[in-house]
C-alpha cells in the first residue's frame, strides 16, 4: 500500500537463501533447471501432483498486489522453497492502480498478472463479477469460514481489524476517541488544528473508499456526521496506512481513522509513539482477497500460489513473519485470526464476501457517494 510509482520486485534466488556469490555464479534458468521436482502437500488429492508438474512446467508467476513487498517476502520465499522451479515476479501497487491496470491489460490483450491480491474487496468482487476470475475448488477450502470464498472466484487470506491511531505524547489514551459514534464530537474540538487528523483521500485511494462505504453502511448518520466534523477539522488525506501511520508516529499527526490494522499494530511494537484502538462500537474486519486471472499465462502455478496461502504452513508465515492476521483457526504465530476474534467478542464485524460489496462502486452510486464527501471536506464539486 504505497502511493506514487509502482515498485517490482523479482524474488528469486535471493528467495532460496543462496549466497551472493552463488547467486553470481548460478542464473535462475540454471537454478530452475536443476532444482528437485516438488511433491504435492500432505493430504491432498494424488492428482494434485498433474497441477504441481504443470505449474513447474509454466515455471513463472505474477502477482500484483497492494501487500507491501516486505511484508510479502517471506511468504515469496516460503513459497520458493516448496517450489523451487517456478520463479516469482511481485509488484506491489495502491489498490485503485491495481485495479484499472488489470482491465486496461486484459481490454488491451496484454498479458496481465496471473494473481491480484488486494485489500479493496469491493474491487475484487467486481472483477469477479465480470469475468474475470478464474473458478478453482481449493483443497483448502474446508478449512475456511463459509464468507471467506465466493463461487470459487474469490478466496478471502487474512482476517484483519479496521483500527484508530493517536499520538501517545500528545494524545494521552483517556481523551482519544475510542468508537465510531465519538469521533464526530471528538473533531469538533479539532477545528483549530489543521492537519493534526488523518484520514484516506478515498477519492483516490480504492481500500479508502471501500472502508468507508462500510461504515456508511453501519451506520449512515454516524458517517455523514463524522465526515462533516472531520472536512471541518481541516485532515490531512492520504493513499495509504504506511504514510498515516509515518505522520502520527512522529507527531506531524495526533489521530488516525480506519487503519489498516495488520500494519499498524506491526509497527506500534518499535514505534512507542504510537497508540493503536480497536473500535468499541464495532471494529470492521476485512480481508485481501485473492483473484486468479480467468486468461493467466501461468494457471497452474497462480493455482499453487492460492492453495499455499490458504494452507496451515502459508496462513502460519503469514501470523509469524508476515504479521498479518491469519485466517484459519489452526493458523501458528502472534497476528491469528483466533486471536484477534478473542480480542474483539461480539464488536467484530466481518465483511463476507459476496457481491453486495461491488454496489457502491455503480456509477451513480459512487458519483453521489463521491460528491457528499467531497461537499463534506469543503471541496469543489466533482470527483477525480
Amino acid at each position: 500500500m504505497r502511493p506514487g510509482p509502482s515498485r517490482r520486485a523479482v524474488l528469486g534466488l535471493a528467495a532460496l537463501g543462496l549466497s551472493p556469490l552463488a547467486a553470481l555464479a548460478q542464473s535462475e534458468n540454471e537454478l530452475l533447471h536443476y532444482a528437485p521436482r516438488a511433491k504435492p502437500p500432505a493430504g491432498y488429492p494424488a492428482a494434485y501432483a498433474t497441477t504441481v508438474r504443470a505449474a513447474e512446467d509454466e515455471g513463472s508467476l505474477l502477482i500484483h498486489s497492494t501487500t507491501d513487498e516486505r511484508v510479502a517476502a517471506p511468504l515469496v520465499a516460503d513459497f520458493r522453497r516448496l517450489y523451487p522451479r517456478i520463479s516469482i515476479t511481485y509488484e506491489d501497487l495502491g489498490s485503485t492502480e491495481l485495479y484499472h491496470r488489470f482491465i486496461a491489460e486484459n481490454q488491451l490483450g496484454r498479458e496481465a498478472a496471473d494473481v491480484l491480491w488486494s485489500s479493496a474487496m469491493d474491487h475484487m468482487v467486481a472483477l469477479a463479477s465480470a469475468g474475470y476470475a478464474l473458478a478453482y475448488e481449493s483443497p483448502e477450502q474446508s478449512h475456511l469460514p463459509a464468507w471467506a470464498q465466493w463461487q470459487g472466484r474469490l478466496w478471502a487470506t487474512t482476517y484483519e481489524p479496521v483500527v484508530f491511531a493517536y499520538h501517545k505524547p500528545s494524545l494521552p489514551e483517556s481523551e482519544a476517541p475510542r468508537s465510531h459514534a465519538a469521533l464526530a464530537p471528538w473533531l469538533a474540538k479539532m477545528k483549530d488544528a489543521p492537519g493534526s487528523v488523518v484520514s484516506y483521500d478515498i477519492q483516490k485511494s480504492g481500500v479508502g473508499y471501500f472502508l468507508a462505504a462500510q461504515d456508511a453502511a453501519a451506520s449512515n448518520a454516524t458517517f455523514w456526521a463524522t465526515a462533516q466534523a472531520l472536512g471541518a477539522a481541516r485532515p490531512r488525506l492520504l493513499l495509504t496506512t504506511d504514510a498515516m501511520v509515518r505522520r502520527i508516529a512522529d507527531g506531524r499527526a495526533r489521530f488516525g481513522m480506519n487503519l489498516l490494522g495488520a500494519y499498524t499494530v506491526a509497527q506500534a511494537r518499535g514505534l512507542p509513539a504510537l497508540g493503536v484502538v480497536f473500535p468499541e462500537d464495532y471494529t470492521l474486519v476485512t480481508s485481501r482477497v485473492l483473484l486468479l486471472n480467468a486468461r493467466a499465462a501461468h494457471p497452474n502455478a497462480a493455482r499453487l500460489w492460492l492453495d499455499y496461502l490458504l494452507s496451515q504452513r502459508g496462513q502460519s508465515v503469514m501470523a509469524s513473519a508476515s504479521r498479518l492476521y491469519a485466517l484459519r483457526e489452526d493458523a501458528q504465530g502472534e497476528t491469528t485470526g483466533a486471536a484477534l476474534r478473542q480480542l474483539l467478542g461480539a464488536r467484530a464485524r466481518p465483511v463476507a464476501l459476496g457481491p453486495e460489496l461491488a454496489a457502491p462502486l455503480a456509477n451513480a452510486a459512487y458519483r453521489d457517494f463521491i460528491l457528499r464527501w467531497r461537499a463534506a471536506m469543503g471541496q469543489e464539486k466533482g470527483h477525480g
